[in-house]
């Protein structure tokens, strides 16, 4: 799989592609398996699919509302999240597949109609993590979107596959 800088290197539009095509890759790879099935894990540590689902649907609020505040803000500072604790908390693992796709996909919608709508001068709009990523533009957070999704994608598929 391409890492997060050769997505960088492609042109805007095979990455706002990408995350466009996300939410009906899920859905066509999730179509009638049962819940049991959603939530089976391939392994001690390693997430089901219905984990998979709540950590995109849950994540996408993240990537919007930092670009949000890049937007709004002059470098604003972002927290750090921790996704293996959001799946304990958030009890991902009992969690409904259908309306957790649906909620991602709402939200995935969101946010590629404000990506749509940023001028030039908006993809350049930073903040700063408050871990090691630093500063990042929203230019390079479409860039993470596109590898996160192909990622989690793939981890998805090996969860459905029985392998970690």
């Amino acid at each position: 799989m391409a890492t997060i800088e050769e997505y960088a290197r492609r042109p805007r539009e095979e990455r706002l592609a990408r995350v466009e095509r996300t939410p009906g890759e899920l859905a066509d790879a999730v179509k009638g398996l049962s819940g049991a099935v959603l939530a089976r894990r391939p392994a001690p540590k390693s997430w089901a699919a219905v984990e998979v689902i709540c950590h995109l649907r849950d994540n996408e609020e993240w990537f919007l509302e930092r670009m949000t505040l890049a937007m709004a803000m002059d470098l604003p500072r972002f927290v750090a999240t921790n996704p293996d604790r959001w799946a304990e908390e958030r009890q991902y693992l009992t969690n409904d597949a259908a309306p957790a796709l649906a909620a991602f996909t709402r939200r995935r919608g969101e946010t590629l109609d404000f990506l749509r709508t940023l001028g030039p001068d908006g993809w350049s709009r930073a903040g700063v993590h408050a871990d090691s990523r630093g500063r990042r533009t929203i230019e390079e957070f479409l860039s993470v979107m596109a590898w996160h999704d192909d990622n989690h994608l793939d981890q998805l598929r090996r969860a459905l596959d029985g392998r970690p």
